[in-house]
């Protein structure tokens, strides 16, 4: 289960990083709104921890921005404020749960527990574009009645490219979402794995493309059998 941590407080951040990667939870964290919004844009997340105040974008404005573009990520909404009409705010914008801080480690494990046995009705567990479709919980590709379990890089790769499918993904940003904003990676990384991919659905005989824009980074350009 993949989550992302939108919080300004960055030692609360930290820990909260620190507690859901010991229980095997995967984790990106950004601390500004504007980048809460563009992350969770990317469709990669199973959950998301959203706080309210932040700087740039407030995280109720992204909320709803998500939500109008009908994202449908599980969002668990974290405030300092625990007033009924701050709560009842943050569940008309979208949220799927509330925490008001602080809250316990026990808590907010029990609530990503359960958030997360609904997270089949949010997330497709397919995804497709064109004639190739992806499993993500078996992590195989599929093409008409063939398929081949990718591995895990290879998956989040595909996922990633599958959920913005049309759009042009730069190498900069599948390399935040992928490798994590601390990496080292470059971007011959990015084209290993995007020739792996390549090979794996010319095997499979699909139509559907990874196209190479120049300088920028790939878009996956769907085309049926």
């Amino acid at each position: 289960m993949r989550i992302l941590i939108v919080e300004d407080e960055k030692p609360l951040t930290d820990a909260m990083t620190e507690i859901l990667r010991q229980n095997h939870y995967q984790v990106d964290a950004v601390y500004h709104g504007s980048h809460g919004l563009e992350y969770a844009r990317s469709n990669l997340y199973d959950l998301i921890l959203l706080d309210i105040m932040l700087p740039g974008i407030d995280g109720l404005s992204v909320l709803k921005t998500l939500r109008k573009e009908h994202i449908t990520t599980p969002v668990i909404i974290l405030t300092a404020k625990s007033e009924v009409a701050d709560i009842i705010t943050g569940l008309d914008a979208g949220s799927d749960d509330y925490l008001a801080k602080p809250f316990s480690t026990g808590e907010l494990l029990a609530r990503i527990r359960a958030l997360s046995r609904r997270s089949t009705s949010y997330n497709d567990e397919i995804l497709s574009c064109g004639d190739l479709s992806f499993n993500k919980n078996t992590m195989e590709l599929s093409c008409g009645a063939d398929s081949l379990k990718l591995g895990l890089k290879e998956s989040q790769l595909m996922e990633l490219l599958l959920n913005n499918a049309g759009r042009i993904m730069p190498k900069d940003l599948l390399i935040e979402k992928i490798w994590g904003l601390d990496s080292n990676a470059e971007y011959n990384n990015i084209e290993v794995y995007i020739s792996f991919l390549r090979q794996k659905m010319t095997f499979l005989g699909t139509r559907t493309q990874i196209r190479t824009i120049r300088g920028v980074g790939y878009q996956l350009e769907g085309k049926d059998a």
